[in-house]
Order: structure tokens, then C-alpha cells, then sequence
């Protein structure tokens, strides 16, 4: 990404590279839910089918949904916001959750109105296919690759080419269990270790050439019981990505346990099999990939620059003062991009949430500030702005300040990770979403978001063990479960530190 020859935008100038969407899967959607409602469908097929579109089930009721939305590499663009707002306020509850894993959810939607959503999101690219179910879940990328000081390279198009690659491929239809890909900028910013396949990008120099690659890291995982990932080799040409992940995917495919729910992520694999056997095994079937699959099997990876273009500022002649707070929050929610004179900002939401009206005015702002002219979805169910001149960041602060979104605290413990818990979900057991929102207006009330010293800690409330929140890697972490006093039971959680 370059900043060379910045231009003056205007709205709307900037589009989805990539369409995700295919509008016909909304009209089989629709038609399948009547099937299901005349019992042609039997109620294990249908989850099956439901999952694979992305409806997942909400708590208590068979009757309504929760449909998430994938957003690779956490991209989103101002006309998907507010589409997403649209079909909020017309099927959903006037909200959308932003959830740890760059998806959108948008909850307690009536099963035969999931096929609308399905609809809607086709008309701006968008698709929840794969969001939910046993195959390639949303594939990550880090909000700051392409932006960060430290990092070898941009990871963003090759996340984008790898989930473009699996989505709707046959291979990863019907795996044993969930599979999960994070793209990360650099080892301070992102979750490598900590999912079935982790990627650093590296470079290293070949005989006076600067060869592009990755660290790989397989066999991570967060849940019940969760494993860190092992690093693969010491570098994976980025002509071998593909490769190696089909290899890790056919592997997971043929002895991934099918029948042990509790068993069936590929981290039990890899750590009842043993790391060296796996790697030898991966690394082996990776050479069968390699000489067996087609010249055309190939990532497209796309690396024409995004074009930076500093939207047209409409000049403020009013003499407003600073709005107070400005500091706090410049201090707590900006990064400085390795691009002179460019920040990344970082959008606090309560627990995930953003309401409808506030996603039509990010929007705007979004076109407005973003000379890049897209958002990015972090991984602490917070929104990046990337590419924000320093010259507009006060101006962005009042108009953030004026639909809510400018609280403090975003790169700091005063924003607490809670997922939906009780409040949707059929596994949580308790109120982890609730929790969450509840820390975070005291410790903001406190001014904790100031201290340095918790500056680069962290807590997260899942609602149960499987770690949707990620408690498992924060500071200070909870999960719900629950206890027994005489004959009434009540929810607790577990505190990890």
C-alpha cells in the first residue's frame, strides 16, 4: 500500500475488491426453510444445512436465528454498513455484534427472514456462507498488517486469496470440525499460536533476492482444553502456502475424530498423534500436493496497491475549541502507522455492539476520514480506521463523540471482550455479554484507561469453557459455569490469571 501521490476523494469512490456473495444461495435459503416447515427436511439435515449458511441457532427457540456475517481479513466497506444497518433494523434487533473473530452477527432474526438477509448482503458482496459449521471458518488477518512498523510485508492479500480459495470448495465442506486460518502483520499483533493455522509473513534473502514467506504455526487452539500452536519449519516459501494448507486440511479431513464432539478440533489430533509425527506428515503430504495438484490450483493473490486518496476535507471555519477528552482518547485508541503522518484508530464498542443508526453514521465517517476508504475489524471485537491523517484526528473524535462511539480505552483493559452469553446463546451459562459492558463503564468511570501500567493487559468473559472470548490468553480471564446449593443451582464463573 502506497501513499505516494495522494488525490482528493470523493464519497463512494472506493469498492469491494472481491464479491463473496452468490444471490441464488438466498433463494435456495428460502426454499429449504419450507421444506424444513413441512417436515420434508429432517431436523439434522437442516442444522447441518443452516450452519453451512451461516444461521446459527439462538437459545431456547428453533424459531429464530443468528445469522454471521463474514468479513475476510476483517475488511468492510462503508456501503456494507449500512446494509448491515438496513437489514438490522428490518430482521434483527436494531444492533449488530462485532464478534473476536472479524465477524459480523446479527441475532434473534426469524428463521424465514434469514433467506432477506442472505439476500440483502449479496447486493454489497457480502455472504455468511461457511460462518458457522464443519469447514473453513472467516479467515483473519491482523487490522494493522499493511500499517504496522514492524512487519515483513502486507499479509492482507493473502488472506484475502486463501479465503477466497476455500470458500464453497469441496474439499472443506464437510470437515471434522471447525477450521480456522489467522494472517497476522507481525508476532506482536495476532493470535498465530492460537489457531489451526497461524502465519507470520517473513522475508529472507536468496542468493541476493528477497524471497516472501511465513512462519507457520499448526495446532493451536482455545476451548475446554486448549494447545498452542507448533511452528511447521523455519520458513515457507509463499509459493508452498496453498500447498501446506491443503496438506494440513486433507490430513484434519481423513483423521480428524469424527464422533467425539469434545475431541474433534485438529489440536487433540496433533497432540494425541504427537508434534513430530504430524509435521513429518504434513510436510510429506505437502509434496504430494504439490506434484499431484493441477497447474491451475493456485491462490490468487491480488497485489495492485490500494490506492490511499485523502478524502476532500470540508474546511471548518468555526473556531471550535478541542472537544474534552481528546487527549484521553487520542492516547488510548491511536496508533501511528509506519506511513508518515498517517494513524490508525481504533473504535471502542461495548462488548460488540454497534446499533443500527450508529453503523449508518460510521459509515459516513469512514468515506469522510479513511483515505483508504474502508474499516477493518479488529480482533477484540473493536473497528479500525486506518490511513486517518494526523491533520483530522480531533475532527474525527467530534464527530465520533456525536453518535457515541469515541469512548477511551481501546488499546487498553478498560475495554473488556464478552461474547453474547446467555443474552443469545444456547451453550453460555451465564451473562458474559452483560459482565463485560458493566466492567468496562466502571473502569472508564475510574479513568483506568490511563494508567500505563495496564495499558497492554487484558480481560475477557467467555459465557461458558469454549472460550468464544478468548479468556484463555488474557490477563485476567473468566468463564461461566455453574454450582449447586443444596437443590437450586445458580451460575458462577472461574476466574484464570
Amino acid at each position: 500500500m502506497t501513499v505516494s501521490g495522494i488525490k482528493q476523494s470523493h464519497q463512494d469512490s472506493t469498492k469491494p475488491k472481491i464479491n463473496w456473495a452468490r444471490i441464488e444461495e438466498a433463494e435456495d435459503f428460502a426454499n429449504t426453510v419450507k421444506l424444513f416447515r413441512q417436515g420434508k427436511y429432517d431436523e439434522d439435515s437442516f442444522r447441518r444445512y443452516r450452519l453451512q449458511h451461516g444461521a446459527y441457532g439462538t437459545r431456547m427457540t428453533s424459531d429464530y436465528a443468528m445469522v454471521r456475517i463474514k468479513l475476510p481479513a476483517g475488511e468492510i466497506y462503508p456501503n456494507q454498513l449500512e446494509k448491515i444497518a438496513q437489514l438490522s433494523e428490518q430482521f434483527s434487533i436494531g444492533s449488530a455484534h462485532f464478534s473476536t473473530r472479524e465477524n459480523i452477527q446479527l441475532h434473534w432474526v426469524i428463521l424465514e427472514d434469514v433467506s432477506e438477509i442472505l439476500r440483502g448482503l449479496a447486493e454489497v458482496g457480502l455472504t455468511s456462507r461457511e460462518a458457522c459449521g464443519n469447514s473453513v471458518r472467516n479467515v483473519m488477518c491482523s487490522p494493522l498488517s499493511g500499517v504496522c512498523p514492524d512487519e515483513q510485508f502486507d499479509s492482507t492479500p493473502y488472506a484475502l486469496a486463501t479465503a477466497r480459495f476455500f470458500l464453497r470448495n469441496p474439499m472443506a465442506q464437510n470437515l471434522p470440525r471447525k477450521f480456522k486460518f489467522n494472517f497476522t502483520c507481525c508476532e506482536n499483533h495476532g493470535m498465530v499460536r492460537m489457531v489451526d493455522v497461524g502465519l507470520i509473513p517473513q522475508t529472507r534473502d536468496l542468493n541476493g533476492i528477497i524471497q516472501k514467506g511465513f512462519r507457520i504455526f499448526l495446532g493451536g487452539g482455545l476451548g475446554n482444553k486448549s494447545f498452542v500452536g507448533y511452528q511447521l519449519e523455519e520458513f515457507t516459501p509463499e509459493e508452498d502456502l496453498l500447498y501446506t494448507s491443503i496438506a494440513v486440511i486433507r490430513i484434519f479431513d481423513r483423521l480428524g475424530d469424527r464422533k467425539n464432539m469434545a475431541r474433534n478440533r485438529m489440536r487433540y489430533l496433533v497432540n494425541d498423534m504427537g508434534w513430530e509425527k504430524f509435521q513429518n506428515l504434513v510436510l510429506k503430504e505437502r509434496a504430494v500436493v504439490r506434484a499431484t495438484q493441477s497447474v491451475v490450483t493456485h491462490l490468487d493473490v491480488d497485489h495492485t496497491p490500494t490506492e490511499i486518496k485523502k478524502p476532500i476535507r470540508i474546511s471548518d471555519e468555526s473556531g471550535n475549541s478541542i472537544s474534552d477528552g481528546y487527549t484521553r482518547w487520542l492516547k488510548n485508541n491511536a496508533l501511528k502507522q509506519k506511513q508518515s503522518q498517517y494513524y490508525s484508530v481504533f473504535l471502542t464498542l461495548e462488548a460488540g455492539d454497534i446499533t443500527s443508526s450508529q453503523l449508518i453514521a460510521l459509515a459516513t465517517i469512514v468515506r469522510e476520514f479513511s483515505s483508504e476508504g474502508h474499516a477493518r475489524a479488529g480482533f477484540v471485537q473493536n473497528i479500525a480506521l486506518r490511513y486517518i491523517h494526523e491533520d483530522d484526528l480531533s475532527r474525527l473524535y467530534s464527530k465520533l463523540l456525536a453518535i457515541g462511539l469515541a469512548k477511551s480505552g481501546a488499546l487498553t483493559m478498560a475495554a473488556p471482550v464478552g461474547c453474547s452469553g446467555t443474552t443469545s446463546c444456547n451453550l453460555a451459562l451465564t451473562n458474559s455479554h452483560r459482565l463485560a459492558k458493566e466492567i468496562q463503564r466502571k473502569f472508564l468511570d475510574l479513568k483506568l484507561d490511563q494508567d500505563d501500567d495496564l495499558r497492554d493487559s487484558s480481560i475477557k468473559i467467555s459465557g461458558c469453557p469454549n472460550s468464544c472470548a478468548q479468556h484463555g490468553i488474557a490477563t485476567i480471564g473468566f468463564f461461566g459455569g455453574g454450582g449447586r446449593a443444596g437443590r437450586e443451582m445458580y451460575p458462577n464463573y472461574q476466574m484464570s490469571l
